[in-house]
């Protein structure tokens, strides 16, 4: 079996040119990939506890506390202890982290309302319940 004949060689493919686009329209902005996708999973309001992150963006702890620095260091996020547990850290948005969160937010609506209007709603519910599929099998398996 030749490697593009299997379902993870598209998947990966996909996933490494969607990471390579959002790199490459970051870059102007001094974001990566990773941090857009860190300024969409922090809440806006009442921030969000840094344990959290990792798993809901599926990133290793290591990686995620290098880019929460390096996002620190420049002025994107601040740190703050949670009101009601004081062990808990939650990560906040700065302005700028807001205003990045922003344009990062526009990067993402755009790119979705470009496919979406190549594909049919039949072709996304199809794709969806591969990608489903998918998901659950990885659960089975690991």
């Amino acid at each position: 079996m030749k490697p593009e004949d299997t379902i993870d060689f598209h998947i990966r493919w996909a996933w490494l040119k969607i990471a390579k686009m959002y790199n490459r329209m970051g870059s102007g902005f001094g974001l990566s990939q990773s941090m857009g996708l860190v300024l969409l999973s922090i809440d806006p309001k009442e921030g969000t506890p840094s344990t959290s992150l990792g798993p809901m963006m599926g990133m290793e702890s290591t990686s995620l506390s290098r880019t929460l620095k390096t996002m620190q260091d420049r002025g994107m996020i601040k740190r703050g202890k949670d009101v009601q547990d004081k062990r808990v850290m939650r990560i906040f948005l700065t302005k700028e982290g807001a205003r990045l969160r922003s344009m990062a937010s526009r990067t993402v609506v755009e790119f979705n309302e470009k496919i979406l209007n190549q594909i049919s709603p039949t072709k996304l519910k199809h794709f969806k319940e591969v990608i489903e599929t998918i998901e659950q099998q990885t659960i089975k398996e690991a």
